[in-house]
């Protein structure tokens, strides 16, 4: 969008928050870059130019704004969109692979060369691999300096940074301040310090967004021990690369509240990148929502509660573990499965300040999983068996580098795996926007109510006209039934 620059310019001079994100504004007379929604006064369009990344602005000299924060803007919808290479690079760079595994690292994850990659994101962002994870790191240190009484020094590390002297320069680059200056300016009631390793957050999202199918259906399928509903909250363990973490997160206004608890400060950046991409917090519900409205059928259910977002997960292992436990059983049962195997296998965390007390197992810990110790028919007990084997093994690998397409074939060459199991790993773990549920019961139960066809030929032959946006016609299928997932619990 960013070439479009009369439309750019309309969106600052309305400053329309839908466009942050999708592109930033910098300012050649105050060498500042800011987020579409900036709340000062306009510049000329004259003196206007547009970049379509932090990094971009960064590497053309200039700095972000003090007043909008445009670094702290929700991301680019376009990456949870897109399957292509970029999309596919920039969910891994979000995730820090960059950071844990050099741009070869990324490279390698990819199957493409560092040569190839670099050329495609700068053609694309302005920006290569390295600055793209540098503008990320700078954002990652801010939030640690603001919200933490942490040592300069373990600040540096655990952004990311290889030493203080690169952090230091990188903050003062982007930020126009020294990171002592960062931390003076932070008022001393808005950063709790109380709880040494806790770190409270703010994730910010395009709205509309409707809490309720989203906080709903993750507390409704909460597996003891690893997920919990507590005080308006919904919380979790997190298993991460350096250690793990215990996340809180709850719904207000204009933001989500984010509690992160971790056991390694390095993994902050992967946790918030988790966070935002099991809430569905980068979408584009003015998009989704305007796109869905054209069909009759369906607009009256956008109307009632616009910003339905999918609930998707932050394990994309764990999540496919789960779909086959799921497979012709009652949520309950599901979550009966899954608690199961976390008490047999799950690592044991510490929780002061609730119920949580494992890491859902991985898969190399479920490898040896005595088939016969699982209450379930012999068939699914061997659909389970042969994915946690492929996936352990590395022969089937599920994560943000994934090609959905070729990721979904493979997955209906298991033993055990129809359309349905496939397609929901692809909604919710993989997070494909168009994925589609036409053999799902609450699917065609609500079709065969909106006078929608039923059958599931017909019904993704008329899905069609939903597309790219099928798995959010599904959220709003889903809503128009009384099942606990389409509420927030009491």
């Amino acid at each position: 969008m960013y070439t479009d620059t009369e439309r750019c310019v309309r969106a600052v001079q309305s400053k329309d928050a839908r466009f942050d994100g999708w592109f930033y504004t910098a300012v050649l007379t105050t060498g500042i870059y800011c987020r579409p929604s900036c709340p000062v006064v306009p510049p000329k369009p004259e003196n206007m130019v547009f970049h379509p990344s932090a990094a971009a602005c960064q590497q053309a000299g200039f700095r972000a704004c003090k007043r909008c924060r445009p670094d702290t803007s929700p991301g680019s919808p376009e990456w949870n969109v897109r399957a292509d290479l970029v999309a596919r690079a920039m969910r891994l760079i979000a995730d820090g692979v960059v950071d844990r595994e050099g741009v070869t690292g990324l490279a390698a994850r990819l199957g493409y060369s560092t040569r190839q990659i670099e050329r495609q994101l700068y053609a694309e962002l302005g920006a290569g691999p390295l600055a793209l994870a540098r503008a990320q790191r700078a954002q990652t240190a801010r939030t640690l300096v603001e919200t933490t009484d942490l040592p300069m020094a373990d600040v540096a590390f655990a952004a990311g940074f290889s030493s203080v002297r690169t952090f230091n320069d990188t903050v003062r680059e982007v930020y126009a301040l020294t990171p002592s200056d960062l931390r003076a300016r932070t008022p001393r009631d808005t950063a709790r310090r109380d709880t040494p390793g806790t770190l409270c957050l703010r994730l910010p999202f395009r709205a509309p967004l409707h809490p309720d199918n989203l906080f709903g259906h993750l507390a409704a399928t909460a597996v003891p021990g690893v997920e919990e509903w507590r005080d308006g909250a919904y919380r979790r363990t997190l298993r991460l690369p350096y250690g793990h973490g215990i996340v809180t997160l709850a719904p207000r206004p204009d933001h989500i509240a984010c509690r992160l608890a971790l056991s390694d400060p390095r993994d902050l950046t992967v946790a918030i990148s988790r966070c935002r991409r099991l809430l569905d917090l980068d979408a584009d519900p003015v998009a989704v929502d305007e796109q869905l409205r054209t069909d009759p059928a369906l607009a009256p259910l956008v109307d009632k509660a616009p910003g339905r977002r999918v609930p998707r997960t932050v394990d994309e292992a764990e999540f496919a573990v789960r779909a086959v436990l799921g497979q012709q059983v009652s949520t309950a049962a599901a979550r009966t499965h899954a608690a199961s195997l976390v008490t047999a296998h799950g690592t044991p965390v510490d929780d002061p300040e609730g119920g949580l007390t494992h890491l859902f197992p991985a898969p190399e810990e479920l490898a040896a999983l005595d088939p016969d110790a699982l209450a379930m028919p012999r068939t699914r007990r061997t659909t389970l068996t042969t994915l946690v084997r492929r996936l352990a093994d590395g022969d089937l690998r599920l994560g943000a580098d994934s090609d959905r397409s070729a990721t979904r074939a493979a997955l209906l060459a298991l033993p055990g795996f129809g359309p349905w199991t496939a397609d929901v790993i692809a909604m919710r773990a993989l997070g494909d926007p168009d994925a589609f549920l036409p053999t799902d019961l609450g699917v065609r139960r609500a079709a065969r109510d909106l006078g929608l066809p039923s059958t599931p030929s017909a019904l993704t032959a008329r899905a069609s006209a939903w597309r790219p946006w099928r798995a959010y016609a599904v959220q709003y299928l889903w809503a128009t039934d009384s099942h606990p997932i389409n509420f927030l619990p009491a």
